[in-house]
């Protein structure tokens, strides 16, 4: 199995990366779980987010942890897509999709990738408000750290 990653500025198609992980398969897979993490608009305040990284140390990040969920489950196929850049409400910040013969494994394994993307990955999110101020950095939540604890 080789992971696929890329961390990108530009939207990403669900349904085009969850036919091409399941055609990479071969057929082995009977599960593929899909995980999509939109911006939110925060009540109508948020007008959109901005998603920094340091572009190679990101990467590596990232696929330590992807080759950590190949070592815990036995998956047939990972993709993550995480973007940066401006993102707007209603658009896809990060996708994760796992493939397994078997759904424990994919869902367990889609849960722990997103745990990790949401309190250690290495993204800052600053937020831009709509009455055009540039607001705070945006920080993991107790209950992010907690489900992360979890693993």
């Amino acid at each position: 199995m080789i992971p696929r990653l890329s961390i990108q500025s530009d939207p990403f198609d669900v349904a085009a990366e969850i036919a091409a992980l399941s055609a990479a398969t071969d057929g082995r897979a009977g599960a593929v779980v899909s995980f999509t993490g939109l911006c939110r608009d925060e009540g109508g305040r948020l007008a959109a987010l901005e998603l920094e990284h340091y572009p190679g140390m990101a990467e590596e990040e990232v696929g330590r942890v992807l080759d950590e969920a190949a070592r815990r489950w036995p998956l047939d196929g990972v993709t993550v897509i995480h973007r940066h850049g401006r993102i707007r409400p209603g658009e896809g910040i990060v996708l994760v999709l796992t493939a397994s013969a078997h759904r424990e494994a994919a869902f367990a394994a889609a849960s722990f990738l997103m745990d990790y993307l949401k309190t250690r990955a290495p993204f800052w999110k600053r937020e831009h408000l709509r009455d055009g101020t540039v607001g705070g950095w945006v920080e993991a939540t107790a209950q992010d750290e907690a489900a992360a604890g979890r693993w």
